[in-house]
This record gives C-alpha cells, sequence and structure tokens, in this order.
C-alpha cells in the first residue's frame, strides 16, 4: 500500500527540515548528556531523571522518525504552478461569511501545515475541502457543529 503524500509549502518543507536539524545535532546531544548525568547518580531503578531522559528521548527519535517519514512523501507545491483562477493547495482564498457579513483569508496548506488560529487550513478540513477548485465569486456551504456556514469567495492569491 503506497502511503500517503505529504502535501507541503517550500515555508512548510523548510521548517521541517530545520526541526529535524533541531532534534538530531542539539536535542539528541542534550538528552544524552541528561542521561549520563542521571547515570552517574547510582541506583537506576530509583531514579526519575533518569527515567525522564530516556521519556523524552523516546520522544525525541518517535518525532524525527515521523519527520523523516513526511520528508521522504513530501510532494512540495509549487507556488509559481498555481492557476490563479481557482482555489488549490498554496492558493490565498479571501472569503466572505454570508451570515455575518465578516471577510476571512485563509492559506490553504496541507495538514501538517495547518494552523487555523493563524489562517492555514488544511486541504483536508471541512473548509479546505470544500474551496477546493473553486473560483471568485462561487458559494460553498460548510457543515459545522452549529449548522451550517456559507461563504462566497472573494479573492484567490
Amino acid at each position: 500500500m503506497a502511503e500517503k503524500k505529504t502535501m507541503l509549502t517550500y515555508e512548510g518543507l523548510k521548517r521541517l527540515e530545520d526541526e529535524l536539524q533541531e532534534l538530531k545535532v542539539v536535542r539528541r546531544k542534550d538528552v544524552a548528556a541528561k542521561i549520563k548525568e542521571a547515570r552517574s547518580q547510582g541506583d537506576l531503578s530509583e531514579n526519575a531523571e533518569y527515567d525522564a531522559a530516556k521519556e523524552e528521548q523516546a520522544e525525541i527519535e518517535a518525532r524525527i522518525g515521523l519527520i523523516e517519514k513526511m520528508l521522504r512523501n513530501a510532494e512540495v507545491i509549487d507556488e509559481d504552478d498555481l492557476d490563479a483562477d481557482s482555489i488549490s493547495i498554496g492558493s490565498k482564498a479571501t472569503v466572505l461569511d454570508v451570515e455575518y457579513n465578516e471577510e476571512f483569508e485563509y492559506l490553504i496548506v496541507g495538514s501538517t501545515e495547518a494552523d487555523p488560529l493563524g489562517g492555514r487550513i488544511s486541504n483536508e478540513s471541512p473548509l479546505g475541502m470544500a474551496l477546493l477548485d473553486k473560483r471568485v465569486g462561487d458559494n460553498v456551504s460548510v457543515d459545522a457543529p452549529d449548522g451550517v456556514i456559507k461563504y462566497k469567495i472573494l479573492k484567490i492569491a
């Protein structure tokens, strides 16, 4: 079975590569030093610092594995190749909440880069899916816990 592609912008790719570098070069060394220090304190069976350092080490290694998997399966969106007439991953869309007459601007990104409070929504989110392939002037409806929310697409960048 083929692994799921990780959709990334160039910015998201750089952020993941930087995090991986930080984890491998800095954090691994830090946790190794913590483990060494805890070992020097004697009996490991009752050493909370040793247990905490080993747990931190496991978390770091798990994150490294996850990032490496994402990078292996990464598909980088070339923003120069985007169709400016319709919304796709990498597009910035300005939409109007029809009910409240409020404008929002969203950057459509892959799920690993999503930050809804920062205006970056996943192509897999209900709103992201509803916006994909739509054009300026189109209306979309999104099922939300409080009911259906209607948006009108004002601008695509």
